[in-house]
């Protein structure tokens, strides 16, 4: 500015300046001072506001943006996935016993500490209540029952039956659905056919030479054929002819080929010591058995299969009542008997309760009555443990739950105490819990020397697998993004270019530094430390770990 007042013409300065033009030039000195000093100024601020912010940024170094991230890269090496934890050492096999009446204690036959075998004495409690309870429900479930066969066989009854197998005949009417019949009805006959009887007389003279099971010869004229037949029976009766002569009753059996019916006229022959025996007179054929189908009790016929010479089956139903009033007093009591069968039940444990025996081989491990005194329902009376088997219920996760297979051995360690298990069992239902889903197990510990001790805690590993030859990465290394075809393990590769195998993330990813694509892996085993991948990238790839940044107080990780 100073430069530019003096550079004015006087022909236009000399006007305004003309009567105070010493004074003037002195202060035209003094502004050029003031302004320098405010140029001067002005410098000063912005140099040191310039080193401030430049001194700021070289003490926070490079911001979050520009700090290399930490990676790692895919190595080929060996790994061994190894198991660890801590759990209960319990019995196996335990059994405690709960009172679910009280009483008196009578006797305890047995101490804390001993060995007992199942079915062994243990205590008894006097309870008259108890016993009381049982009787009265017994009384409650027989009553149940005789009604319930009552209304059974009343259901039974609904049915007209063939007694055995033969042929329908003298049909008294068809029935149709609805019609009634009345108890005591007889509706048809039933009649055995498969064999036929034929009933003879022989004269006295015979009476030795005749016998049970004796081979005969059957003639049946009308049939032109003779068949053979087998004494049956015999009655000695006095059958008394015109001739005044003595005749006994011979009852012959044959098997029917299906032409024979009732009242053909047949005659028979048998051997005897003097030769052949004939009967006094020839007689007519009977069907074996005959009865009469009578409803037992009236109704409305709901189905009905009676037909002249139609063959039925032994037990086949002829003619079925309707039964829906039946049926639903049979479902009522049913539900009866099994709320009192219930009630019976639990009375029978109540009282099997006081007077118990060992459930199971095992330690006594705790007495919880005194004799004399008087329990109360609700008490442990005793707990017993088979202790020569221990288990430790413990979880694989999901990486390692493939490799655990029963068998497995277990090292397990209780207080310095060291002894050798076995997988017994592997969970096929996980637990997931903070993002890893974690599988049961059951292991199994043989204590025969009684070196564990039930209820302690122990602390356990065994190696569930080992991949000598692999690739393997830091486990930090291997991040989960939402995908359109769900939740993906990855791996984020340093790439020129977006690989062939990148996965698409629902949303974006903070925290990814340009130049890493994530891309689909399948995981093996892991230890603390490494985990093994299968498959999705290749040897000597570099792979994100975590992003890095500083703060004011020196240099800090962020995952």
């Amino acid at each position: 500015m100073a430069e530019l007042m003096e550079n004015t013409t006087p022909e236009t300065a000399a006007p305004a300046f003309a009567e105070t033009a010493a004074k003037p030039t002195v202060k035209k000195k003094r502004k050029k001072k003031t302004l320098k000093r405010i140029i001067a100024w002005v410098v000063v601020l912005a140099l040191l506001g310039g080193g401030y912010y430049g001194v700021r940024k070289l003490l926070n170094g490079k911001s979050n943006d520009e700090q290399p991230p930490i990676t790692d890269m895919v190595m080929r090496g060996a790994i061994t996935s190894t198991v660890e934890g801590s759990g209960v050492a319990v019995a196996k096999n335990s059994e405690s016993i709960t009172l679910r009446s009280g009483g008196q204690v009578t006797e305890i036959f047995v101490n804390e500490g001993d060995y007992v075998e199942a079915g062994d004495a243990l205590y008894t409690i006097d309870s008259e209540d108890a016993r009381k309870a049982v009787n009265e429900a017994q009384k409650t479930v027989d009553n149940y029952n005789k009604e319930l066969t009552a209304l059974r066989d009343a259901a039974n009854d609904l049915n007209v039956r063939a007694e055995y197998a033969g042929k329908i005949t003298e049909v008294r009417r068809r029935l149709n659905p609805g019609d009634t019949i009345y108890a005591g009805d007889t509706l048809a006959t039933l009649v055995d056919d498969t064999r036929m009887l034929l009933s003879l007389y022989f004269s006295y003279a015979y009476e030795n030479d005749i016998y049970v099971g004796q081979h005969a010869t059957v003639s049946i004229p009308a049939a032109m054929s003779q068949l053979a037949g087998t004494v049956h029976e015999i009655h000695k009766v006095q059958h008394i002819s015109p001739e005044g002569s003595k005749f006994f009753e011979v009852l012959l059996v044959l098997d029917n080929p299906g032409t024979l019916t009732a009242d053909m006229v047949a005659t028979a022959t048998m051997t005897g010591a003097g030769g052949t025996i004939y009967p006094y007179d020839s007689g007519a054929l009977e069907y074996f058995r005959e009865s009469a189908l009578t409803a037992k009790v009236g109704g409305k016929v709901a189905r009905a299969a009676l037909y002249n010479d139609v063959k039925v089956a032994a037990g086949e139903s002829l003619v079925t009542l309707t039964a829906e009033d039946n049926e639903s007093e049979i479902a009522a009591k049913e539900n009866q008997l099994k709320t009192a069968q219930k009630t019976l039940d639990e009375a029978q444990k109540d009282l099997d309760s006081l007077n118990a025996v060992a459930p199971i081989s095992g330690t006594v491990l705790m007495l919880g009555i005194r004799t004399g005194e008087e329990a109360r329902p609700g008490t442990v009376a005793v707990s017993i443990a088979d202790t020569s088997t221990m288990i430790v219920n413990a979880t694989v996760d999901e990486m390692n739950v493939a490799y655990v297979k029963p068998g497995m051995f277990v090292s397990v360690d209780q207080w310095g105490v060291q002894t050798f298990g076995t997988v017994e069992s592997v969970s096929l239902t996980g637990q997931y819990e903070n993002g890893v889903s974690r599988f049961p197990i059951v292991i199994s510990l043989d204590n025969s020397e009684g070196q564990l001790m039930s209820g302690s805690y122990v602390s356990f590993n065994f190696a569930a697998s080992q991949s000598d030859d692999c690739l393997v990465v830091p486990i930090q290394c291997v991040k989960y993004v939402e995908t359109e075809q769900g939740r993906q393990k990855v791996l984020f590769v340093q790439a020129d270019a977006e690989p062939e195998n990148v996965v698409v993330p629902l949303m974006p990813i903070d925290g990814i530094p340009e130049g890493f694509y994530p891309v689909a892996v399948e995981t093996g085993i892991s230890d603390n430390y490494n985990v093994e991948i299968l498959s999705g990238v290749e040897e000597m790839t570099t792979v994100f770990t975590s992003a890095a940044r500083t703060s004011s107080g020196g240099m800090s990780i962020m995952f």
